[in-house]
């Protein structure tokens, strides 16, 4: 069991399972526990995110991360310095480090920062896209896995969609193609041309990458059809509008086969934030002053921070605790003492970044 020395914030949000859509507890109890911090002002938001406010300042940060997990529930153990439960990584153990990091600080004279644990990131981000017509701050720092002394300056875009291929019946003896054979035939279509692209693309987060997520088929009869239903992410060259477009070509097919293409969920493109401004100056600063030696990191996965970013127009990146190869796996797991230097990081980070102009 884990031991009474753990982070208050950290424990109490492991300790309350909230996979997307049932996050409802977690975000009382955090809205409950900001309060008992000296947050100056904590509520649940129109969207249910939990949100708390220290300071009333007319300069804005903004702390975004998300209280909602995948599903699949991992009892909170402790382990030495390691502790196991899902979302400890992604992404309570980094939300911890915003909302204590927050508390700590207290009030700073001129500056309001605003911590958000946000609903449904892990679904189409309701919570996020709520947040993201409904805040001007200067700075934007997102509650995602890196490590605690690296940055995240940007992540892949993504897509969804069905395609459906249609024929009519035909005896299984008249040597045609099934709709399930077009399908397939279609997907490697898909594949094949996403191969060519990534030929000349050395990086992982220059690429773009397909992937099949399900299959079905069916008949009534008289047509058969088969249905793809086709992941990507996405790189920064490649809007998923024109990933769409490009789908559409390339699912073109003669008579009497049929092929629709609709898109699914909430789609994101790619988003890479600049190295060269007062938000990542300050984390590299707050990174030495622990010791580390601060790298930078360009994710294959998609995170709020492609959301809110290009609405908000400010400096933002991702920064928290965790290896994020742990992500959704059943073995999730974050160390505590990287926890803790992480905090110490942002509070050394927002301190730099909210003194006064000299």
């Amino acid at each position: 069991m884990p031991d009474g020395s753990l982070p208050p914030t950290l424990a109490g949000l492991l300790e309350r399972y909230s996979p997307t859509g049932e996050e409802s507890l977690a975000v009382s109890w955090l809205v409950t526990h900001m309060h008992s911090l000296g947050y100056t002002r904590a509520e649940i938001d129109p969207a249910g995110n939990a949100v708390g406010m220290m300071g009333e300042g007319p300069r804005q940060i903004v702390l975004l991360g998300h209280i909602d997990t995948v599903p699949g529930e991992i009892p909170l153990r402790q382990q030495g310095d390691l502790l196991y439960a899902r979302g400890a990584v992604d992404a309570k153990g980094p939300l911890a480090v915003l909302v204590e990091s927050v508390a700590r600080l207290g009030v700073i004279p001129g500056w309001q920062l605003v911590v958000i644990g946000a609903v449904g990131e892990e679904g189409d981000s309701v919570g996020a896209r709520y947040v993201a017509g409904h805040y001007l701050p200067a700075f934007t720092i997102i509650g995602e896995p890196s490590r605690w002394d690296r940055v995240t300056l940007g992540y892949k875009g993504s897509a969804t969609a069905e395609i459906v291929i249609r024929r009519p019946m035909l005896h299984t003896a008249a040597g045609a193609e099934s709709a399930c054979e077009v399908a397939i035939r279609v997907w490697e279509k898909i594949r094949g041309w996403a191969e060519e692209q990534n030929a000349s693309r050395s990086r992982a987060f220059d690429q773009i990458s397909p992937g099949l997520r399900g299959f079905s088929s069916g008949t009534d009869g008289f047509a058969e059809w088969a249905n793809l239903h086709i992941g990507a992410r996405l790189p920064l060259d490649l809007s998923p509008k024109n990933w769409y477009e490009r789908l559409e070509r390339l699912i073109e097919l003669p008579p009497p086969v049929e092929s629709s293409l609709q898109p699914r969920g909430f789609a994101l493109p790619a988003f890479r934030g600049d190295k060269n401004n007062p938000l990542v100056k300050a984390f590299l600063a707050g990174i030495r002053g622990e010791g580390g030696q601060p790298g930078f990191v360009l994710k294959t996965g998609t995170s709020d921070l492609n959301l809110v970013a290009p609405a908000w127009e400010c400096p933002a990146l991702a920064y928290g605790p965790g290896d994020s190869s742990l992500d959704h796996t059943p073995h999730e797991h974050i160390s505590l003492t990287e926890y803790r230097r992480s905090v110490e990081v942002l509070c050394r980070t927002l301190s730099r970044l909210t003194q006064p102009a000299q």
